[in-house]
């Protein structure tokens, strides 16, 4: 019981601390910044402001409903992590998730591990902490490592270091928003995996990267069988001539006609002569066997 009674008293005395202005903490060597500076102590949830260079672009609101739950049953298993702004104020470093899920459960007070760090040190804390959660999807990451080359200034190979990847992973993710902006949102949606982004980014052409991620969506295409449709996509286009031919108008209705039939796009070679071929992609058996009889239902 005493022991008890004590703990309750540290508390009361810890939390007139934090509100006092004239023993306001604002360096590791202010008097009794030990007490604070690098522990972990429940502190006013509303003392406490969202983490302005949070990565995260979404919460899934049924995540955080489920969560809040949890908190309400077993409380917050892992602290928060936040840096000393002001005289009882706090700002995220990461963990907003919980600081989030907490809100809603109407916890009044969050356990939460308080640091002393500027903006450049709170962003990179955030972007590295983030990186390393398991349900970032892949745009989210890459997001992040760019911020920490734009606004942090590192090199990749300090990124390595920072979040224990190869510098090959990070370049693979960096890769990744050189797609459309339309593939990157369906990624982030889950539509389409890594694995397709990382074939599709090997197109330079936007509206070709569009075509191929239309196929992937409409005919359910796996990794593998998209990345053959790319390496045909690439072998259109090294069999074009150097020199830039007119294509006929009589071909260039066509065409359309010739892919909405087919379902693909359709690649048109047309010489000076005014002779040419006709190239019909397909990314499987079953799409070629699917091609097959289209032609057979035309006979």
């Amino acid at each position: 019981m005493a022991k008890a009674i004590k703990k309750r008293a540290l508390g009361r005395g810890l939390s007139a601390l934090l509100k006092d202005p004239e023993q306001d903490i604002r360096s590791a060597s202010d008097l009794n910044a030990d007490k604070v500076v690098g522990n972990i102590i429940d502190l006013d949830i509303d003392a406490i402001e969202a983490n302005p260079f949070q990565p995260r672009s979404t919460f899934k609101e049924e995540a955080l409903q489920e969560l809040a739950t949890s908190i309400k049953e077993l409380g917050i298993i892992q602290p928060i992590t936040v840096r000393k702004t002001g005289v009882n104020e706090f700002q995220l470093i990461s963990g907003e998730r919980r600081f989030r899920a907490s809100k809603i459960a109407g916890l009044k007070t969050i356990p939460a591990f308080v640091r002393l760090a500027n903006d450049q040190e709170s962003l990179e804390m955030a972007l590295v902490e983030n990186i390393q959660r398991q349900d970032l999807d892949p745009i989210e990451i890459a997001l992040s490592y760019q911020r920490l080359i734009d606004e942090i200034n590192l090199t990749q190979e300090q990124m390595s270091d920072r979040v224990g990847k190869k510098r090959s992973t990070i370049a693979n993710y960096l890769r990744l928003l050189k797609l459309d902006p339309i593939i990157q949102t369906g990624m982030k949606d889950g539509f389409i995996s890594m694995g397709h982004g990382r074939a599709i980014i090997n197109i330079a052409d936007l509206s070709d990267q569009l075509d191929i991620y239309e196929q992937i969506l409409t005919k359910k295409l796996s990794v593998r069988d998209t990345e053959k449709l790319v390496q045909q996509y690439k072998s259109i286009k090294t069999t074009t001539p150097t020199e830039p031919t007119v294509t006929p108008k009589h071909i260039k209705k066509s065409i359309q006609d010739f892919s909405e039939f087919f379902g693909a796009k359709i690649g048109v070679n047309v010489g000076k002569s005014g002779s040419g071929k006709i190239t019909i992609p397909f990314s499987s058996e079953e799409d070629f066997n699917r091609i097959k009889k289209l032609l057979d239902r035309e006979k």
